[in-house]
């Protein structure tokens, strides 16, 4: 049987603490708090929890920040807390480092299904179709034994979601995936309309392989269609 994941719950209002605090356990999983970025960057580097939950608006250090720091360091999954209609803040958390976002105020049932879906994406492994341990394309490598990504040689350090997306256009190659494709295969079914999410993703994940911004090699748009990673050859 494996062993419960832990997840860092994040927020400096204790009567919503306590309320996720008790909805996670019930479920199996095991829940250490902090209620402020400060504290919750020291915990991940001390007590290197499989997820965080990470409300935005704290003391401190506010949540964006937290994510920041905490990205120098660890590529922990991290879901970001926002206030409902917040749309600013969804897109600066994800650009900060999030994996995701939930929407305050939400129900228990959300805030699971969020945290198995991380979950889920971070355990992966390898994309099913790849059969050589090395995967090269222009000078980006995926070593898929370890899970390591570099470019010409230096390593380039990436989220589980990125990693994610990464593989599932490589496994892909010369085969334009719509949005809605790529939202099913690395976030799941439930987030095959959130195009937000998937837009600040690839841009986070070009931002890391793409040598030059202005003639992408890895990940190229087909306007009104979809994205894909061209063959090698293609000219």
């Amino acid at each position: 049987m494996n062993d419960p994941k832990t997840i860092l719950v994040v927020d400096d209002e204790p009567r919503y603490l306590s309320l996720v605090q008790i909805n996670l356990e019930s479920d199996g999983y095991n829940v250490i708090t902090a209620m402020d970025g400060q504290s919750a960057v020291e915990a991940v580097a001390n007590q290197q929890p499989d997820i965080v939950l990470l409300d935005v608006m704290m003391p401190v250090m506010d949540g964006f920040t937290a994510c920041e720091r905490i990205r120098e360091f660890s590529s922990v999954p991290v879901i970001i807390l926002t206030a409902k209609g917040e749309e600013r803040d969804r897109v600066r958390g994800l650009d900060a480092g999030a994996d995701d976002y939930i929407i305050k105020p939400f129900s228990a049932q959300e805030l699971l299904a969020r945290v198995r879906a991380v979950l889920r994406r971070a355990e992966r492994g390898t994309v099913e179709g790849f059969h050589e341990p090395i995967f090269e394309h222009h000078e980006l490598e995926i070593d898929l034994a370890r899970a390591l990504v570099t470019v010409n040689g230096e390593e380039v350090s990436l989220t589980a979601t990125e990693y994610r997306l990464l593989q599932t256009l490589a496994n892909n190659v010369g085969h334009v995936q719509s949005a809605e494709d790529l939202l099913t295969a690395v976030w799941g079914p439930e987030y095959k309309d959130d195009k937000e999410i998937l837009w600040v993703c690839l841009s986070r994940l070009r931002q890391k392989i793409e040598a030059d911004p202005k003639n992408f090699i890895h990940i190229v748009t087909r306007q009104g269609i979809g994205y894909l990673m061209p063959p090698v050859d293609e000219g």
